[in-house]
């Protein structure tokens, strides 16, 4: 029985094929929201999503799904509580889009500076106005404060450094052999800093990091481009800042976006002429989607061929375990069965099991993970169990 893939988002044509051709039942719903995905995923093996939201409904509806994988970076519209749950893998694809985000990062501090936008309205609107527009001040020199410095961020420090900027980032003092000066605390940084760029994940951390006491520390004037998360930024806080100290904003995320490819939209900030808004396109190049598809293949390719889920985000990372049990045993059927028995003999739970084979085939060693500590009597009948050669007991 082939398993069932749901793509419920754009996907490059060729690489639905590459998924065909390994054996999957592809299902292309491009155009499916939130609302449809309880439906259309309910019997489906593995669901990709870019932008569309994979719902707790969704996944407690569904009867066969075990992978999710968010064709991009950031898993903010996945329900992650809820696919861990069901003991559903979720998974993304980090970094394979940073440098057309870092590219839109870089087109906006420029238009923000030349007031781009703001000079093909006026000529299709039939206004001259090149008086007004010849008083930008140039990139060349300015202070340039990444905040968030993982790969997309770097791709930014990259491109503004060759445009000549001072590029400050946090706890980050080299870049590829060129240096990019280091920040640690944001009231030092911001009221020097005349263009901000924000690369952030969202977190309990981050939601709402540019907040009404945030943007006091910002200076007057300032450039400031949001290509994340749209929680990261307090709106309202936002605008107070643009009225009293007339900083100039470029965002492609923003609170309220709609789900839909297209459509109405309706938000606070399109009546500010201090304000650009871009489509949430940070991501939206052809180089990045078939990065972020080939990525996505491969994360299919090693579920399927071999069990494997790269770049897995929702296992546990943390150390739960305090105790760890290694056993060189003779690998024969039933030796790791009468292991876990006796364990189970002082209802102490495996959590992590790792059996490695050596050359040849003859020996393996099994190295096993547990919360609680085995009594000597335990194992002293573990290390007299048939096919076991040594045991090895150790606190973590």
């Amino acid at each position: 029985m082939k398993l069932k893939v749901l793509i419920a988002d754009a996907f490059p044509e060729k690489y639905l094929k590459i998924m065909s051709d390994l054996g999957l039942e592809v299902v292309y719903q491009p155009k499916a929201g939130e609302n449809d995905l309880p439906e259309l995923a309910k019997n489906v093996d593995i669901l990709v999503v870019r932008s569309t939201k994979v719902s707790e409904p969704a996944i407690m509806a569904s009867e066969n799904l075990n992978l999710i994988i968010r064709a991009g970076a950031g898993v903010n519209n996945i329900n992650i509580s809820a696919a861990n749950k069901k003991g559903i893998y979720v998974a993304n694809c980090p970094g394979k889009n940073s440098i057309a985000v870092a590219e839109l990062a870089m087109g906006l501090i420029l238009s923000l500076d030349r007031k781009i936008p703001d000079n093909v309205s006026d000529f299709k609107n039939g206004v001259w106005n090149k008086g007004k527009y010849s008083k930008a001040e140039g990139v060349y020199g300015k202070n340039l404060g990444i905040i968030g410095f993982g790969n997309i961020g770097k791709e930014v420090a990259q491109r503004a450094l060759a445009f000549g900027m001072n590029v400050y980032a946090k706890d980050i003092s080299r870049i590829e052999g060129v240096n990019v000066k280091d920040f640690s605390e944001m009231d030092q940084i911001l009221p020097i800093l005349d263009i901000i760029s924000i690369h952030l994940p969202l977190s309990d951390q981050t939601r709402g990091l540019f907040n009404k006491q945030m943007f006091e520390y910002v200076k007057p004037g300032a450039l400031l481009v949001n290509t994340s998360r749209a929680e990261v930024i307090d709106e309202d806080a936002l605008l107070e800042a643009i009225e009293k100290k007339g900083i100039r904003v470029a965002i492609d995320v923003f609170k309220g976006e709609p789900e839909g490819k297209d459509g109405s939209v309706s938000s606070k900030l399109q009546s500010n002429p201090n304000v650009y808004v871009t489509h949430h396109i940070g991501a939206s190049t052809e180089q990045a989607q078939d990065a972020v598809a080939e990525e996505t293949v491969n994360i299919i390719r090693g579920y399927v061929q071999s069990g494997v889920i790269a770049h897995w985000v929702n296992k546990l990372t943390e150390q739960i375990t305090e105790y760890q049990l290694v056993v060189k045993h003779f690998d024969r059927p039933g030796v790791l069965a009468a292991i876990f028995n006796v364990i189970k003999k002082e209802d102490i739970n495996v959590e992590e099991v790792e059996n490695m084979i050596f050359a040849g085939g003859v020996v393996a060693q099994c190295t096993i993970k547990l919360k609680k500590a085995l009594s000597p009597g335990l194992l002293e009948e573990i290390r007299k169990l048939e096919n076991v050669m040594t045991i090895s007991h150790t606190t973590l």
